[in-house]
Order: C-alpha cells, then structure tokens, then sequence
C-alpha cells in the first residue's frame, strides 16, 4: 500500500479550525441509550482510495446488525481536511460521526460540537489502551471526545553501509541522544559533508522525546523554551552547522527526507513496516543494508499517533452514532483494518494477538512487532492544543536559530511567546 494513503491521516496532524459554530444548544441529546436506529453520516479522512471494500463491508456488517439503520460514508481528501471539518462546523453540516486527529478535537469540543463520552459512552472506556483513550482529553476540559481508533508509531531506520564507510559499527546504531549526535558528526567529518545523518529538523514531538516539559500542568502556556529545549536545539545548530543535519531541513518533507534516505544522501529516517516493501522495490541495494533501530527518546517512551472518531454532540441520532463509532473501533474491527495496512489497534488486549507479538523470519514483522511492544506504554508527544500554526511558528524559529539569526534561547523564547498568543485566541 503507497505510504502516502495514511501519511495524511497517520502523521500529518491537521490545521486549525477557525470557526467552530455556534456552540451545542440546538440539536443532539447526549443520551446514546435509547434505540439504535435512523440515518447517520460517516466521514473519513483520505481512507477511500486504498480501502474501499473495507469500509463498505463494515457498514453493511453494522446495518444488518442493527435493522432500521442506514450509513451514509463520506472521504475527504487530506488536502484542506481541517478547513473542510471548519466550514462544516460553522455551517451546521457536520457529519454524526467523523475521524479526527486530537488536535482537531479540541475546537470543535471547546464549541460544544464534540460528544463528551465519558458523559455518553462510559462503558467502553475499558475495551481501550488507557494511553489511546485519554488522548482525545482536552487540557482545561473535563470528558474525552473521541473514540481512539488506530494508532502508529515506527523505528528509526539507518543504512549500514554509510556507517560502515565512516568507520563506525554498522551492528551497533545509536541508543541515546548524546551518541546520535557524535555518529553524525563522524558520519558527517568523514564523507566531507556529503552524508548527513538526519533530514528534518526538531519538531513538538522531538523536544517531547528530549525529555523537554511541553506545556505546563493546567495546558494554559507552553513551556518547551525551558533549559532542555535550548540544549537539543543548540545541539541541532552544531549539526547543522556541521552538514551532519541535510542542508535542506529547513524546508523538508517526509516525502523529501524519505528520498533522501533512498539515495543515501542521509544515513537515518524515521518510518513504518510500511516502509520495508518501498525499500524493497525501489532501493534494493538500500534494503540489503537496512539496519532497524528504535526511535530513540530521553523518557523510555517512544512517540505515538493518534487517530480518533468522533461523535457529533448535535447528531440527531446520538444512540445510532455512538454505536456506529463504537463499531468501527471495536477489537475485532480494528484487527481486521490492521490486517490490511500496518497500523495499530487502541483496544486492549489487541496488542497481545499473535498477529503483533510471533516472529516469521521477516523484517517486516520484527517491526510491527517492536512497534506494537512499544506502543503499549507509548505517548502522544504533539499537545492536543498545538495547532498547525503552532507548529509553523516553531519551524519558523528553529530555522532562525539554524541559520544563525538568533540565538537558540532567543528562537526558543519566540516560539513560545507566538504559541501561547495563539493559545489564547483559541481560548
């Protein structure tokens, strides 16, 4: 399957709605124990092309079980997805039941468009990894908004032959941050520039793997300009400066850094058991000297996507709709769509199922197996506030501070002066 059918809706979390409606007084009961029945629409993100006979087989799987109900599926393409979920919103057309990342949640909650299932669907908390289920919580707010569906996190690949020709142990990849920096160094001192280890710069989520504190406890202000903020980004300044850090960071892509990697431009990327069939086919010579490492992190917890479903609050069939967004995220559902493509069930117990714990000799199953045991204690690092805004406001300083025009500290203090005066208008 083309990595790029779930890099939007596995990775690339979303941009910031603008307007969200005008709260949850008309319409939705939050009562979902009467009859399940009525129409309801079901909205996907960029999920049609690739898995079309799933979804239409899920749907005709509910309908027959509950006789009297009718679901009307809805894909959106990636592209704009979250302008698409805003026009809805401020319109009134929002679909009963959506697919949602957390940081898309979070507005339409604070307007009173998301279902509070703690209020509504308690009685599934359990069938769910506690990590999954409280990553649809929102700083300030109590309740969780969305059902946890799939998750995705992967490991770090690196290509042995480039460690090798540096002279360092091809067998032996960096485990902490402090030998991840002096590998690149090497690999960067010993091909003249020519090979940097790393394509993107500090993201969010790296400071979160840093060990670096990313708001503070009641989520009303950022706080990543903290000592150990300024410390990766300074030691990220030092790499770049070096060339061990692509000279095009600053304005990569995963889809650019990926083809780094395939041409041997740059020595690790991230990525998924996705990524080994692409290996395979494209960079065979890559794939003979793929080495597979886990993501490295300073707190023992490796970062993980979040997909989530949603319940409209002002559905007009609030018990159709969280039973069909309870349907698609059950246990055996999830199994089945992660069957198909290598993403990771939230439901507990999921991850103890052969499928994601038995050997078979073959790359692409050692992955999904470290992935899945590192997923059972893994951590959504983005904070469900942190808009897409945000997130360019951050690259924006980083690349600052690479290039030299402020100092780390100075970027660092910036980016946080910018985010929480975002924060604040998203109040």
């Amino acid at each position: 399957m083309p990595r790029r059918a779930l890099a939007a809706a596995v990775v690339a979390l979303a941009l910031p709605l603008s307007a969200c409606g005008s709260g949850g007084d008309e319409g939705g009961s939050t009562d979902a124990s009467g009859k399940v029945e009525g129409d309801i629409t079901f909205q996907t993100w960029n999920l049609r092309a690739n898995f079309k006979p799933y979804f239409e087989g899920l749907i005709a799987d509910f309908e027959k079980k509950y006789p009297g109900t009718k679901v009307k599926w809805v894909d959106q393409p990636a592209e704009g997805y979250a302008d698409k979920i805003s026009a809805d919103a401020a319109g009134g057309t929002l679909p009963d039941v959506v697919n949602v990342s957390p940081d898309l949640v979070a507005p339409l909650a604070k307007a009173g468009l998301a279902l509070d299932l703690d209020k509504s669907a308690a009685k599934y908390k359990k069938e769910y990894l506690p990590g999954a289920w409280a990553s649809h919580e929102i700083p300030g707010m109590e309740g969780t908004y969305a059902f946890p569906w799939y998750l995705n996190t992967g490991p770090l690949f690196y290509n042995k032959s480039l460690f090798k020709e540096a002279g360092l142990d091809a067998s032996k990849p960096p485990k902490t941050y402090d030998e991840l920096f002096d590998n690149a160094l090497e690999l960067a001192d010993k091909s003249d520039g020519k090979v940097a280890t790393l394509a993107n710069v500090p993201t969010i989520e790296d400071f979160g793997r840093y060990g670096v504190e990313l708001m503070n406890k009641e989520g009303t202000a950022f706080a990543f300009n903290d000592a150990k903020g300024v410390e990766l980004l300074t030691k990220y300044k030092e790499l770049y400066d070096a060339k061990a850090l692509d000279s095009q960071a600053l304005t990569a892509t995963p889809e650019s850094s990926g083809k780094k990697f395939l041409t041997g431009a740059v020595a690790m990327n991230p990525g998924s058991a996705l990524d080994l069939g692409n290996f395979k086919k494209q960079a065979p010579n890559l794939y003979k000297n793929i080495g597979i490492t886990d993501q490295i992190t300073s707190t023992g917890k490796v970062n993980m996507y979040v997909m989530g479903v949603m319940v409209n609050a002002q559905t007009k069939r609030t018990p159709a709709a969280v039973a069909f967004a309870h349907f698609v995220t059950d246990a055996q559902n999830q199994m089945s769509f992660a069957k198909k493509v290598a993403i990771f069930p939230s439901t507990a117990g999921s991850l103890d199922d052969p499928y994601f714990t038995k050997e078979d000799g073959t790359d692409e199953t050692r992955v999904r197996i470290a992935a899945a045991k590192s997923l059972k204690n893994a951590v959504n690092y983005t904070p469900v506030l942190f808009s897409e805004q945000m997130k360019t406001e951050l690259r924006n300083s980083v690349a600052k501070a690479l290039q030299g025009k402020v100092s780390p500290e100075e970027a660092l203090d910036n980016a946080v002066k910018a985010c929480d005066r975002l924060l604040k208008q998203q109040g």
